[in-house]
Formats: structure tokens, sequence, C-alpha cells
């Protein structure tokens, strides 16, 4: 029979400095470490190896005393301010260097206690983890803003960082299954301070992880459980609040562009809310919230320069009657119907009347035809959305 406990305790102090070297050298966030606290984290992979190898060798578990120490080396290294993906990318090399260590201590007479030692990390290495990531998320909590900490939570989630479910517990933020990935683009970047009204806003009325993506683009992540019709409707309803909320308090129009996604896709349906955000209509006051069925014809015509040039060109010839692009634009949104139409519009029937016909006469296209549907509401989108910015929608 072979000594493996023994030999891990005895090169503990030459182990433990491997992996502090190599978190030196291998991550970002290690590199400029200051001396008192490279001996903090050299200190603590000396006690993590050798109560590994004691533990292990005696079959008992961690203790409660050793969990505390472990939360706690956690707090001080949120404390730091060390960042999620540089704290991420040490433990995954403690763990890397761990089965390293294993694997040049044993001898042939070493099986047994190998099995034993690898089962011990099994039923123990995920409670240790969870003890230091709920200490650090506890320390990072006197390093970052609350505000900056739940933009931290959308960026983590949408990349599905195993992290995320920890910062989300810590912030009270629920997370779930599914998620109504919503992306409301502002017209014109509101300055710093009221982007910062924005989130100090939401963060007393919506508990979801959102923020700034870009200054001009805000992400927020609505949660919901359950793929019936009503589970989707109340996320919706939720979104179109927070996307209200973002344009109000940005006195800006916003466009909005949704995708419903799972956990690990996330990032897919973010990219897709992004692109239905850049053709959707910009509104002062968001009536709705937009999602590929409702723009699938303007993302076509943006992924085909041809086509939206020739939009472009009906767009220009409608410049020149007055009111037929808003006039335009109610007709479709009231599903042809001239009365609701010409209600909406506070004008007569017979002037909407008069208005199709100008525009059938500027464009050679009757508005009401199935081809006039097509080719017309799909120019009126691209303008509201601000396609071609030297047309005037007044």
């Amino acid at each position: 029979m072979g000594d493996l406990f023994g030999m891990l305790g005895r090169r503990a102090d030459d182990n433990a400095r491997k992996v502090v070297d190599a978190c030196a050298r291998e991550i970002a966030g290690f590199q400029a470490v200051e001396p008192r606290a490279r001996a903090s984290m050299l200190e603590f992979a000396v006690v993590v190896r050798r109560r590994t190898a004691e533990l292990a060798a005696s079959g008992e578990p961690l203790l409660d005393s050793d969990l505390a120490f472990i939360e706690s080396v956690g707090e001080q290294r949120g404390a730091q301010g060390v960042a999620p993906a540089c704290q991420r990318g040490a433990l995954a090399l403690h763990a890397a260097f761990t089965l390293r260590e294993i694997a040049e201590a044993a001898g042939p007479g070493d099986l047994a206690e190998t099995m034993r030692l690898i089962d011990w990390l099994g039923r123990n290495g995920p409670t240790a983890q969870a003890a230091y990531t709920r200490g650090y998320f506890r320390g990072y909590e006197r390093f970052l803003p609350t505000a900056s900490r739940v933009h931290l939570l959308a960026t983590m989630v949408l990349h599905d960082d195993p992290m995320a479910a920890e910062l989300a517990d810590h912030l009270g933020v629920p997370t779930a299954e599914h998620y109504l990935v919503t992306v409301v683009r502002v017209a014109s970047a509101p300055p710093p301070k009221r982007r910062e009204e924005v989130v100090c806003a939401l963060l007393r009325r919506h508990r979801v992880p959102f923020g700034w993506q870009e200054p001009d683009e805000f992400v927020a992540l609505v949660p919901y459980h359950g793929t019936r019709p009503e589970h989707r409707t109340a996320a919706e309803e939720a979104g179109l609040a927070l996307a209200r909320t973002v344009a109000e308090i940005a006195g800006r129009p916003c466009s909005t562009g949704t995708a419903h996604g799972r956990r690990h896709t996330l990032g897919q349906a973010a990219a897709l809310a992004r692109k239905v955000s850049r053709v959707a209509p910009m509104e002062r006051v968001p009536r709705r919230l937009y999602g590929v069925a409702d723009v699938f014809a303007e993302l076509g015509a943006v992924e085909t320069p041809q086509v939206d040039q020739w939009l472009r060109e009906t767009a220009r010839r409608l410049g020149d009657g007055p009111d037929l692009v808003p006039t335009l634009d109610a007709y479709y949104r009231h599903d042809m119907n001239r009365l609701r139409t010409a209600e909406s519009l506070h004008i007569h029937p017979r002037t909407l009347d008069y208005r199709l016909r100008r525009v059938r006469e500027l464009v050679g296209i009757e508005p009401g035809s199935t081809h006039g549907v097509r080719v017309l509401s799909t120019t009126v989108a691209r303008l509201l959305a601000g396609a071609w910015t030297e047309h005037t929608l007044i």
C-alpha cells in the first residue's frame, strides 16, 4: 500500500506555490497582485491542500469551520475587486492543478487511495466552491454598487456564466429557465447622468437582470416559468413596461426588439432581439414590443442592400406628399379600416381617401392591395426605424 495522502501533505507548500504562480502568470487580474494579497493566496492554497489530504485520508467531510474559512477567503477576494471572470479562472486552475498533483504523487500501490481521494473531491468540491463563491459575492458587494452588479448579472446570464446563479441569489433577482430578451435602442445616446437615472428608476420597479450594453442600447432579461401563452404574455407586459420607463426617463424616441430564449442559448436570442430593435419603429412611447414575426420583411430588406435601396426610392416618392407616411402607418396599424384610421388621425374619411389616392399617384401602388401592403408597410417601417435620415417623418 502506498502513501498518497502523506505525499500530498508533504508537497502542499510546493504545489500551492505552483498554482499561485500559474494564477499570476495566466490570469490578467492576478498579474499585478500586491505582495500581501499574494501571501494570502498562497496561505489559502496551502491550507486547502493540507486539509484535503487530512480529511480524505480519514473519510471525513469538510467541517463547518473549514467552509467558514473558505467563505471568508472568498469574501476577501471579492472585497479586493477581483473580477468574476478572473475568479472563475482561478478556481478552474486550482481544480486542474489538484488533479495534476494527484497524478504526480500517486504510485503503483496508490490505486485505492487515489479512488478514495477522487470520490472525496467529488462530494466535497462543489460544497467548497459554493462557500467560496457565496463569500466572494458578499465581498464584491462592498466593491461594486448594486446597479453595476445587476448589469454584471445580465452579462453573466447572457454568456451562460456558471457563477450567475449565485450572484442572482445574492441580489435577490429571480432566475428562470426562460427569458424574454428585450433590447431598447434609443434614438441618440443619453448622457451618462440620464442613463444612470434610468437604471436607478428601474431598480425600484423591476428586479430583473438589465443594463446599458452600449450608450444607446439597453438590454433587459425578463424571466418567466413555463411555456404556456399566458407565461409569455406576462413577460411581454413586464418587458413593455420596462421599455416605456427607459423611453420616459431617457426623453428620446426608442425602438424595441425582443426574442424569447432559454438558459444556455440567450446569446443567440439577444443577437436576434438586437437585430429586431434596429429595424423596429422609433416611438416616443413604445406602443408594443416587436419580435421577428413583426419585422421579418424589414430584416430581409436590411440583409439585401438592393431591396433596401429600392424601398428607399419608394420612400423618396412618398416624401413628395404631405402626411403620407403617418397616414400609411395608421392605415396599416388599423388593418386598413378607413373609419378607425381616420379617427386615429383626427381627419375626415374623405381626407383619408384623398391621401391614399395621392400615394397611388406618387408610387404607382394601390395601398390596399396585397402588393401595396407588402411594399408600403415595409417602406413605412424602415422610415419609422430611422433607416434613411434624409427623410422627414413629421
